[in-house]
């Protein structure tokens, strides 16, 4: 029997038998092809967590449902070997909640000697490295410090999973599959670690066009599979997202959010007005003629230089910005919806947004595995834990760029 977990060339062919194909840890076998012993020590679990905008992306492509398309997908990682095949839902639910209670604070604190308003999110990887190595301050205080999805995801395997399955955080390889090539940058920096002693809670991004390419070119037989979630031997039965038209809809579940803790409004339907283009859009709550909450989605590079440069000269009407570097959004990642010659697949993204907006919605407060995680694994929504796995701190343009980062 081949070394199923070496990465030598001359195992790369792999026999699997059923109790290695469903194990929760590896399983070592005894030998190389040529008889050698194998190193156990140097075997990994592989972990692989799919964003949610990835799936329209496979389903569009293959004329699957999502679910199916779901199910696909985590059957074609598992038949190259890969153990746990993950959804990063559960790690927007903490982004989101975070982002939440950060902007009320934000909001009751806010003065004009000591502005903290307005809040600009933080889950875009392409707006934040733009913001930390070229503006700086004063946009930077600005930042959310919400850990992006892929930050606390990378927390969650690498901290919670590893500990579930009496793993070292080292002992797992973990692979985002991503709608953008920006999500390559961010699990490049030195300060995306988890609290797991050190380990880097990404240590590979693959985009959904990447693994399109993989799943045309195999000759594998696949056997379609359920994604696999954080608690054992439970898996996900159904897709859920969040409340966005093509993202994880950070400005509708904060706004509600807002509206209910600082004024005591329900707000039912979030209603957009756009503005200069399609992908600027202003949604308010007003009162008795009074403007109470004003936020803003600014998607594009286009849009974000006008929201900085007004941000600079004071003159920034705004409470909150969802801020994006794609325009239209992280359906429209470059790793995903591309022809062959680079530019948008118009027809195929269309696609896409119908079947994202078909996907329930899931808030998340509803989610009882994220209240759980709260009491579990970070003792409490308010406790020092919740700071260390879920926050993080911004740098200035003179920190030093990774040797592999690029130059803006």
């Amino acid at each position: 029997m081949k070394c199923e977990h070496c990465t030598r060339k001359e195992c790369s062919k792999k026999t699997k038998t059923d109790d290695q194909e469903n194990a929760s840890v590896d399983v070592p076998s005894p030998a190389h092809e040529n008889g050698e012993k194998c190193d156990t020590s140097k075997h990994k679990v592989l972990a692989v967590s799919v964003c949610p905008q990835s799936l329209p992306y496979f389903a569009a492509k293959f004329s699957l449902s999502v679910t199916d398309a779901s199910r696909r997908l985590c059957g074609f990682l598992k038949s190259l070997g890969v153990h746990y095949v993950f959804d990063t839902t559960i790690a927007a639910d903490f982004s989101i909640l975070e982002s939440q209670k950060e902007f009320v604070r934000r909001f009751r604190q806010h003065n004009e000697e000591e502005p903290t308003l307005p809040m600009l999110t933080s889950a875009c990887p392409g707006w934040v490295r733009y913001a930390e190595r070229v503006l700086g301050h004063p946009v930077t205080p600005h930042l959310c410090t919400a850990k992006s999805p892929q930050q606390i995801m990378g927390s969650l395997v690498k901290d919670y999973f590893a500990r579930r399955q009496n793993l070292s955080p080292d002992k797992i390889f973990h692979v985002i599959v991503a709608p953008c090539y920006d999500k390559k940058l961010e699990a490049l920096q030195e300060d995306v670690l988890t609290a797991s002693r050190g380990s880097r809670g990404t240590d590979c991004v693959l985009t959904s066009g990447e693994i399109t390419q993989m799943m045309e070119q195999s000759d594998l037989s696949v056997r379609d599979a359920a994604l696999d979630t954080l608690f054992g031997d439970m898996k996900e039965e159904e897709v859920r997202r969040h409340d966005g038209a093509s993202s994880d809809g950070y400005l509708a579940h904060i706004f509600r959010h807002a509206a209910k803790e600082l004024f005591n409004e329900d707000v039912e339907e979030v209603t957009y007005r756009t503005l200069r283009n399609k992908d600027f859009q202003e949604v308010t709550l007003e009162k008795s003629g009074e403007v109470l909450l004003r936020f803003a989605a600014a998607y594009g590079f286009r849009n974000i230089q006008n929201v900085v440069l007004k941000l600079k000269k004071g003159k920034f009407p705004y409470h909150f910005v969802e801020v994006l570097a794609c325009a239209g959004g992280c359906l429209n990642g470059r790793g995903q919806a591309q022809t062959e010659d680079g530019c948008v697949d118009k027809a195929l993204l269309q696609k896409m947004k119908g079947i994202y907006t078909d996907i329930p919605v899931r808030l998340p407060e509803t989610s009882s595995h994220v209240q759980e995680l709260y009491q579990e694994w970070l003792d409490g929504t308010d406790s020092p834990r919740v700071q260390e796995a879920l926050h993080t701190a911004y740098q200035g343009p003179g920190h030093p760029a990774n040797s592999r980062d690029i130059k803006w």
